[in-house]
């Protein structure tokens, strides 16, 4: 199956796309629609040590990063799942998210797999955005010791 398939069979074009309705629909109005594209941007960040305040502010920077290089509101925001290496266990780093005010936005943690010799303290995050930007234009953002998890990114 080509890479459009799923996307055709499900009678959408090729991509992920939301589309908006705007006026009174279903009452036989004309109706304007509206694409918004949806993508998924990366991020990670090292911390230095497994402590509540530690978690937390690297959490905190790294959303922030996120939103900021790529212009986004929390109402862009669709979801955003956070993972931790085994050795951070001291706080969910989605309760960063929260007290920057992300109430609404579906937050998920979970830990990464434990494998041998990868990079110890890393907080990584996956967002799901609705944003005009294209997919070359999406900034991912890697921080502090992170930074070398990816190299070919410029930071």
């Amino acid at each position: 199956m080509g890479d459009g398939d799923w996307s055709r069979r499900l009678g959408r074009p090729h991509g992920a796309e939301r589309q908006t309705v705007s006026g009174s629909a279903g009452r036989g109005q004309d109706r304007k629609v509206r694409r918004v594209p949806i993508r998924a941007i990366r991020g990670a960040i090292q911390v230095d040590e497994n402590e509540r305040e530690a978690i937390l502010e690297g959490a905190t920077e790294m959303v922030r990063a996120v939103l900021e290089r790529n212009h986004l509101a929390a109402c862009d925001l669709i979801s955003i799942v956070f993972t931790a290496t085994p050795d951070l266990t001291a706080e969910f780093p989605a309760y960063a998210a929260r007290q920057l005010g992300l109430t609404d936005v579906p937050l998920l943690c979970a830990t990464e797999i434990a494998v041998p010799g990868a990079m110890p303290r890393v907080l990584r995050l996956l967002a799901h955005a609705e944003t005009s930007l294209a997919r070359s234009a999406v900034r991912h953002v890697y921080l502090r010791g992170a930074a070398a998890l990816r190299t070919d990114l410029p930071h």
